[in-house]
């Protein structure tokens, strides 16, 4: 069942599970997490994984991806106390590099522009 997209149902649970995770990330005190934005959520099927895609502000991705990893256990237990779902999935949290694409992106466009103007 290799491409089988996901139900309505599936996108729902994880848009809950990305808001319920944001409310108790904000309660988490490591001093390892900079400022984390939950950028989505993926759930596989069955309901047992979650793939958490995160960006930063401030702070590292690995040390970030290691306090994530490390606060799993009570994000989850987190997330049985509030989601209505028989199986509440394990996280498996994934550093978003698409922000720093897009602000590369425009750094080029932005030099692109500036040379192109210089030689008219």
């Amino acid at each position: 069942m290799a491409g089988k997209k996901p139900s309505h149902r599936a996108f729902k649970v994880a848009d809950q599970i990305q808001r319920d995770l944001t409310q108790l990330l904000a309660r988490l005190k490591d001093p390892r997490l900079g400022l984390v934005t939950l950028q989505g959520v993926e759930i596989s099927p069955d309901y047992a994984h979650a793939k958490v895609f995160f960006s930063l502000l401030t702070g590292t991705p690995e040390q970030t991806q290691a306090a994530l990893d490390q606060a799993a256990g009570f994000l989850r237990n987190g997330l049985f106390k509030r989601l209505q779902i028989h199986t509440v999935p394990t996280l498996h949290f994934v550093f978003d590099r698409s922000c720093e694409r897009a602000a590369d992106m425009n750094a080029l466009i932005a030099k692109a522009v500036s040379t192109r103007a210089k030689e008219d």
